[in-house]
């Protein structure tokens, strides 16, 4: 197992290149899940990111998106939502797992069962980032250009530091929008309704 040197929420540990050192398919997804109170995500360049689990906040409202989504996916039925402790291997050879995220069933299903009982070889065709405080913002804008690149079709990062959400779609401008109440999946997740009061706002 890999000794957790820090259990604060935020911690990140970058190692280098490991995919120069014969770390296969199997072995990062048997890493992975010796390592379960830890998470891990990999570049395509080989490196893997080791991150702590969340704060309790960031928990909270990651929560909020991932239920909404999964109560319009669960009415629409075209497609399959997950949570952010999933995995997808994406064409360009990371491992990514989004903090929330939605495939067409077609395009899920289409991978055999031994292949999607691991990080299933699909780029999620929508995607959500969640900024916790201890994020900075550029890592997490390079990862939705990176699901872009890769086959998304619509990525959101919503930012409770200040309040906004910012939108990507392949090819597009990045749309910044301030502080809205509610955001919708139109066109591409038609009916797609997440209402982000829970996300703004902290219990007291």
């Amino acid at each position: 197992m890999v000794a957790n040197p820090s259990t604060a929420p935020g911690f990140r540990l970058a190692i280098r290149s490991l995919q120069s050192v014969g770390l296969s398919d199997a072995a990062f997804l048997a890493l992975c899940q010796a390592n379960r109170d830890l998470r891990f995500e990999r570049t395509a360049e080989g490196d893997v990111v080791v991150m702590s689990p969340t704060g309790s906040e960031t928990g909270r409202r990651s929560l909020s998106i991932a239920a909404q989504l999964y109560a319009w996916a669960q009415r629409d039925g075209d497609g399959i939502a997950f949570d952010s402790s999933t995995g997808f291997a994406l064409p360009n050879g990371a491992v990514r797992s989004p903090d929330a995220a939605w495939v067409l069933r077609e395009r899920y299903t289409t991978p055999s069962g031994p292949e999607r009982s691991g990080f299933a070889p699909v780029c999620p065709n929508f995607v959500v980032e969640l900024r916790s405080p201890t994020d900075a913002r550029g890592p997490l804008e390079a990862k939705l250009a990176e699901y872009m690149a890769n086959g998304a079709r619509l990525g959101w990062l919503i930012d409770p530091e200040t309040r906004q959400v910012s939108v990507f779609r392949p090819g597009r401008e990045i749309e910044i929008l301030g502080a809205p109440g509610r955001i919708t999946g139109d066109p591409e997740l038609r009916g797609l309704v997440v209402e982000l009061g829970e996300v703004w706002e902290t219990p007291g």
